[in-house]
């Protein structure tokens, strides 16, 4: 149901009615991308309504989520073929929300979820970059592939930006390493390590700037703390892997 914008402000806490107004005159709230004017309405359930390009709610602040993704879902909210989705995991947060990059079918680990669509655009935006690590347990001749993976790489014909690769512990036909990339190629640490000839047998998303997976198992989730969502936004770009 379409609302005037100074009662969804005030309704969202951003601040009262009277100074809702002077928000709206300063050309601070925008409606679905569009500059708001005085006197305007929108429906929450189906407008983009946005203060100094955060999305609000009437729930106030947008939330974003951690979710410890388990291997076998689909970074989706539903699936054509049927599998399971992740967003199906995060459903009893009382909001809808969305995933924020993804990790494929097969990996697991750490995958965030938000209901704010202006602060997802910012953290996707190509021009920014954040440090992602993963732990992936691999079979082959790791100490070799340690050195190639530090070493400069190809893919689809594109250097790399460089990688930092270690090895955690070693086992008889492998080992688990840890491997830390900036940018967002598809499937890009399982790419990675088969160029330097190992075979992937578990890929786990541990960290993304300053935010680790600890303390949660697989299909658990917890909200981000404000302080952690000011940390996100002072990072960048969410890697897909």
């Amino acid at each position: 149901m379409e609302e005037r914008l100074q009662k969804l402000l005030s309704a969202a806490g951003i601040c009262s009615r009277r100074a809702a107004e002077g928000y709206i005159i300063a050309g601070r709230v925008t409606v679905n991308g569009s500059t708001a004017q005085v006197g305007d309405k929108a429906d929450p359930d189906r407008d983009l309504v946005q203060v100094d390009g955060r999305t609000i709610s009437r729930q106030g602040a947008p939330i974003w989520i951690l979710l410890y993704k388990p291997r076998g879902y689909v970074t989706t909210l539903s699936d054509e073929k049927g599998r399971k989705t992740a967003g199906t995991l995060v459903a009893g947060c009382g909001r809808r929300v969305w995933p924020v990059g993804r990790l494929d079918l097969d990996s697991e680990g750490l995958l965030l979820f938000t209901d704010d669509g202006a602060g997802t655009n910012r953290i996707l935006h190509p021009s920014h970059e954040t440090e992602k690590e993963y732990h992936v347990t691999v079979t082959g001749d790791v100490k070799r592939a340690v050195t190639l993976l530090n070493a400069p790489m190809e893919l689809d014909g594109e250097l790399l930006a460089p990688a930092r690769a270690e090895l955690l512990r070693q086992r008889a036909e492998g080992g688990v390493l840890s491997v830390v990339i900036h940018q967002g190629k598809n499937r890009q640490v399982r790419r990675m390590c088969a160029l330097a000839g190992l075979e992937v047998k578990r890929l786990v998303r541990v960290r993304e700037g300053e935010l680790v997976l600890k303390g949660l198992k697989p299909g658990d989730w917890r909200y981000l703390t404000p302080e952690e969502v000011e940390r996100l936004f002072s990072h960048s770009h969410l890697l897909q892997d």
